[in-house]
């Protein structure tokens, strides 16, 4: 039903890119930089946001979890069968006097590859306690149940 994109195309259950870029930020300026390889890696990587996938008798749940993000600055597009759910970070002024700081909003960017099993003009979206729901209605004429054969 869904394909993750978010790490080279493959799913990754279990795999969280952020633990890399959080075992660099320890390693702030404040204490001497950190190793070269850090900000590479996070490129390469991207900002994965975990997301669970449930599914309902009439649609299918994607849970990402964006805790202390702004809904205003979210933008959920669907194009050729490719559900994306991204974030930008809105333009701030000078930092805040922080003397270590190990939590800072990135943009990020997510996309699941969809089938024809979901109507793709009946999609919602709510952002509540730092969990985006988003819920994509079942195509009926192809999401029938499976019909048992007896045997002569």
């Amino acid at each position: 039903m869904f394909t993750n994109q978010s790490i080279g195309g493959h799913a990754q259950p279990g795999f969280s890119a952020p633990r890399f870029k959080q075992q660099g930020c320890f390693f702030g300026k404040k204490f001497g930089g950190g190793h070269p390889w850090m900000h590479r890696l996070h490129q390469f990587m991207g900002d994965s946001r975990p997301a669970n996938i449930e599914e309902t008798a009439s649609a299918f749940v994607i849970s990402l979890y964006a805790a202390g993000l702004q809904k205003e600055h979210f933008k959920i597009s669907v194009k050729e069968e490719m559900l994306t759910i991204g974030y930008t970070v809105p333009e701030q002024g000078a930092p805040g006097p922080f003397i270590y700081q190990e939590y800072q909003p990135d943009s990020f960017e997510r996309s699941f590859q969809l089938s024809n099993k979901v109507l793709t003009n009946d999609i919602s979206a709510s952002y509540t306690d730092g969990v985006l729901k988003i819920t994509l209605q079942k195509n009926p004429e192809t999401n029938k149940p499976g019909q048992e054969i007896t045997i002569a």
